[in-house]
């Protein structure tokens, strides 16, 4: 696979897996007893960010300084 079809599909899946968490958290949120909170919903949540934070910013953070660097390094040969 492409390497820019790869990523935007990474994004897409992250973007559509947190939308689809946060969704279950807010119908977990509206369930009985009304006003509480329970701590696994707070879980959850974290447990959410914490998946797309990993799987959209980091993954991306490294792909790009890693192509620099290529990039970089291709550039360094040829002006050699």
């Amino acid at each position: 696979m492409e390497k820019t079809k790869k990523n935007t599909a990474q994004f897409w899946l992250g973007f559509i897996i947190t939308i689809a968490g946060i969704g279950l958290l807010f119908l977990g949120a509206l369930m009985p007893p009304g006003g509480e909170i329970h701590p696994t919903l707070l879980v959850a949540f974290g447990e959410v960010a914490t998946f797309a934070g990993a799987l959209v910013g980091v993954d991306y953070h490294y792909k790009y300084r890693i192509h620099a660097l290529e990039e970089e390094t291709a550039r360094l040969k040829t002006q050699e």
